[in-house]
């Protein structure tokens, strides 16, 4: 099972987190600076720890030099990702 879901990201936050929506997005902090990937690896880290997964099974397969990105997640449903990501933390 693989589904996609698209996100915006706020780099260089004080803690990497949810933060609601943004143009009806999942809004997530990353506290890592979009430098060198660091930002994407920390959001791969994020999802992956969030949804408990392995980071193997969450990739950023559109917008890697964007805020908005499509993450494929493999493993889980969409009715899984879309609970645990409406939580806030």
């Amino acid at each position: 099972m693989r589904i996609r879901i698209e996100v915006y990201i706020q780099p260089r936050a004080s803690a990497t987190e949810l933060a609601g929506t943004h143009d009806g997005l999942v809004k997530i902090r990353i506290a890592a600076p979009p430098v060198e990937n660091a930002a994407n690896l920390a959001l791969i880290d994020f999802i992956a720890r969030r949804l408990g997964i392995a980071k193997r099974d969450v990739r950023v397969v559109s917008g890697a030099a964007s805020r908005r990105k499509m993450l494929e997640i493999e493993g889980v449903t969409a009715e899984t990702v879309s609970a645990i990501l409406a939580q806030s933390d």
